[in-house]
């Protein structure tokens, strides 16, 4: 093998790819990555009107833009990298539950401004960061979520079925059954969800005072129900 095969060889080494990397470019995506994932944490901890807020699924959504602009940025190096990255990211999954459909709505703009921010796209990522982050904030405020509850009632007596069904039809705006279970003899547990007109536990309160009730408990769940 000749001197010119060995320079051949060289030249499509490692160091020759390393010489094309550009520092300020890169430092420059991931900086506009961080900003931009920074400004979705922010409108993320300030819309956020579930039950219970998670700082860590906050924090990811900034991991996950700037992550996701290292990846674009090492693919647009090299074609060959490119394929390997997609053959690798396809056997990753997901595997937390997402309940609320904004957090995956957050999980795609994170991944979204990651990809334009590492793709050279700043100002496009930038604006349209604003642009989405100005939608939500707008009309988070002015959607009324009206969230259901579950009613855990346990009695001991047939008649005071009817007295539980009629205090709900005055103080609920729509109530069903879910599920009744006969716990020990006479003692029964029903299983209603509801959908108050106050969000507070007067209903709650009101039952347990009604001779032959053991325990009443309004629990504020997502709408899925599992018997």
């Amino acid at each position: 093998m000749d001197a010119t095969n060995f320079s051949d060889i060289f030249k499509s080494s490692f160091i020759e790819k390393t010489t094309s990397f550009s520092i300020i470019d890169s430092l420059l995506g991931i900086g506009v990555a961080f900003l931009v994932g920074l400004f979705i944490y922010a409108i993320y901890k300030k819309t956020f009107n579930g039950v219970i807020y998670s700082h860590s699924f906050n924090i990811s959504l900034i991991i996950m833009t700037m992550a996701t602009a290292l990846v674009i940025m090492g693919i647009s190096q090299n074609v060959l990298l490119s394929l390997g990255m997609v053959g690798a990211l396809s056997i990753v999954r997901f595997r937390t539950p997402i309940k609320d459909p904004m957090d995956l709505v957050y999980l795609f703009w994170s991944v979204i401004a990651g990809i334009l921010s590492g793709a050279g796209f700043i100002l496009l990522s930038a604006v349209g960061s604003v642009l989405i982050g100005l939608v939500i904030l707008l009309f988070a405020n002015k959607i009324k979520v009206d969230n259901p509850y579950l009613l855990v009632v346990k009695y001991d007596q047939h008649a005071v079925g009817e007295q539980i069904e009629s205090i709900m039809k005055e103080k609920t705006k729509k109530f069903s059954l879910k599920s009744t279970s006969i716990i020990q003899d006479h003692e029964m547990e029903v299983t209603y969800e509801i959908r108050v007109k106050e969000n507070d536990a007067e209903i709650a309160s009101e039952l347990s005072a009604i001779q032959g009730v053991h325990s009443a408990v309004m629990l504020s769940y997502d709408g899925n129900f599992t018997a």
